[in-house]
């Protein structure tokens, strides 16, 4: 048996190549307090209950305490009536699934007949909902935003049907990080009697502070008629350990489809509250820690600091020649682009060489790409270093000049069929992007390039079909066994 503290020291060595989760330097995929206290008593309360199992809150009441407690704090940060009910769930993404899930069960006359049930989403919502789309058969009935980038409530309300079971908006969405007009497609949802989620799952633990800081929010919460449920993650802005989110709905009834019951065979009765049945009491415990250490006062002072810091950024940007807002954010997430004379992609790159760390997005139905930041509490001590890092790192992108991609790859890419394309294809664009090493087509390892400029750049030029299609060949391609 291998010693523990060996095991350790190779988890470190491991750890070198990640991106770092503190010091509010990566500013995607992980949001950061900048409190050591805090991260340790999380961590301390995942690393106590981690064995502990919330399929049987019979036998651990403790985890169900604090799910109890979690959904309580929720409930009065949105605005929730006294009839709220909620769920724990593993992450934002399990929580889309569950709304679309509990919202399809609720209707089996409509899931059932011919046509089949349908939601009504802008643009502009979380892939999760098309997650759910493919997982549970409703088709999702996509409505393009507005010039403002915000669901159009007119378009939303005009392509709900009697196949429609759900209608969703976003308080933000989270690639341009805008709140969508919640109060006018909630109130098109009602009227037609359907249910309406809200996806707060970036906003829900940030957005009710600004408002008691006396910033405009446009309304979105249980404050809104015709809002039946919304869903929050806490281990974003609640600053909670990963793996906690929550759905919350606005009355018993609405949440009980949710459920799963199952004694069909000649074991336990199952009976599972979210999609997982055994689940850790690590992150439930985490959040709760987490949420009890800091509680209202102390997460109305982060909420301060991550708005000066969104705000400093933002207006910094202004000041860059070359870059320029998608939107003006309303909550935390920032989204720029850049002018012909660079390309995010390679600004991105840039960052990165610098130890910043900045999420690319792909140009999309006429949008252009962009960079996206997730700005946290722990960035607002080195905002002006990071402005300076992406002052310089515009100016190296444009002395480059923009990426380009070959002609001959570009038309070779554009005439590809993503539900036709052979495994030689995948082989090819592979290699073209740099994705793979060129002994990968017989079965070598993967070269996971340094610079990715050249290989979002040709991931641009590709349809959304055909970037799914090659993105989960690389996938296969990665998540593969290596010898020892």
């Amino acid at each position: 048996m291998t010693r523990a503290t060996d095991v350790l020291a190779r988890l470190a060595v491991m750890r070198q190549g990640d991106v770092p989760v503190h010091g509010g330097r990566t500013l995607a995929y992980v949001y950061d307090s900048g409190l050591a206290e805090v991260d340790q008593v999380g961590r301390d309360a995942v690393a106590a209950f981690a064995g502990s199992n919330g399929l049987d809150p019979t036998a651990f009441p403790s985890l169900l305490q604090m799910e109890n407690d979690l959904v309580a704090f929720a409930a009065r940060l949105l605005d929730a009536p006294d009839t709220v009910v909620g769920s724990v769930t593993s992450g934002g993404t399990e929580s889309v699934l569950l709304a679309v899930q509990t919202a399809r069960d609720a209707h089996p006359e409509i899931t059932l007949s011919r046509r089949g049930a349908t939601m009504v989403i802008p643009s502009s919502a979380h892939s999760a909902f098309h997650k759910a789309a493919h997982y549970f058969g409703v088709r999702a009935v996509v409505v393009p935003c507005g010039p403002d980038l915000r669901a159009d409530p007119a378009a939303m309300a005009a392509a709900i049907d009697d196949t429609t079971v759900l209608v969703v908006a976003s308080a933000p969405s989270y690639a341009h990080g805008v709140v969508d007009p919640v109060t006018e497609i909630a109130a098109a949802a009602a009227a037609r009697g359907v249910r309406c989620h809200v996806d707060a799952c970036i906003g829900g633990w940030v957005l009710p502070y600004a408002a008691r800081l006396g910033r405009a929010v446009p309304p979105w919460t249980f404050a809104v008629d015709g809002v039946t449920s919304v869903s929050v993650d806490l281990h974003k802005y609640g600053y909670a350990p990963k793996g906690s989110s929550l759905l919350l709905h606005r009355t018993p009834a609405l949440r009980k489809p949710q459920f799963f019951a199952s004694a069909a065979w000649p074991g336990y009765t199952m009976l599972n509250s979210t999609m997982q049945s055994t689940r850790s009491g690590g992150p439930t415990a985490g959040a709760w820690a987490v949420v009890q250490t800091l509680g209202d006062e102390g997460y109305e002072k982060l909420a301060l600091e991550v708005f000066e810091a969104t705000e400093r950024i933002a207006g910094g940007i202004a000041g860059i020649d070359g870059l320029h807002l998608l939107a003006t954010p309303d909550s935390t997430l920032v989204a720029l682009t850049t002018d012909d004379t660079c390309d995010p992609f390679t600004v991105c790159d840039e960052m990165g060489t610098r130890d910043w760390y900045v999420q690319p997005q792909l140009s999309y139905q006429g949008l252009p790409a962009n960079l996206h930041l997730s700005v946290s509490a722990a960035t607002l001590p080195h905002v002006d270093e990071f402005l300076e890092a992406l002052a310089d790192s515009v100016r190296a992108a444009r002395a480059a000049g923009p990426v380009q991609v070959d002609p001959g790859v570009a038309a070779y890419v554009a005439a590809l069929d993503p539900a036709s394309i052979s495994d030689d294809d995948f082989d090819g664009l592979l290699v073209a992007a740099g994705l793979v090493g060129g002994d990968a087509v017989e079965g070598g390892g993967l070269a996971l390039p340094t610079r990715m400029a050249e290989v979002n750049a040709l991931l641009d030029v590709a349809s959304p079909p055909l970037r799914e299609a090659v993105m989960v060949a690389f996938l296969d391609r990665l998540s593969r066994p290596t010898a020892n």
